[in-house]
């Protein structure tokens, strides 16, 4: 677990998207021993700035939040990416 990646992670997604809700779970202990730099996360990022926007267009704004960690810090991302309204109506 590196805490002051997460951090960085959680501070620019928290400053670009504005999210209601964000969970970022940090599977690297899966990937131990392929030699990948940087951290393998799951992340769910719930927000309005994803209102009318594709799939694609999510994942392109959490990945331009995060900007030159994709380089440095993250080795893997995996997005979960809604907004409030798409939560609600699935509940």
């Amino acid at each position: 677990m590196n805490t002051e990646r997460e951090r960085l992670i959680r501070q620019r997604i928290d400053e670009s998207l504005k999210p209601d809700f964000l969970e970022l779970i940090d599977d690297s202990h899966m990937h131990v021993g392929h030699g990948a730099k940087g951290g393998h996360y799951n992340i769910k990022v719930i927000s309005n700035a994803f209102t009318d926007k594709s799939m694609l267009q999510r994942h392109r704004l959490v990945y331009n939040a995060v900007g030159d960690l994709m380089t440095t810090e993250i080795h893997a991302f995996s997005i979960d990416a809604k907004t409030p309204t798409e939560v609600q109506t699935e509940n």
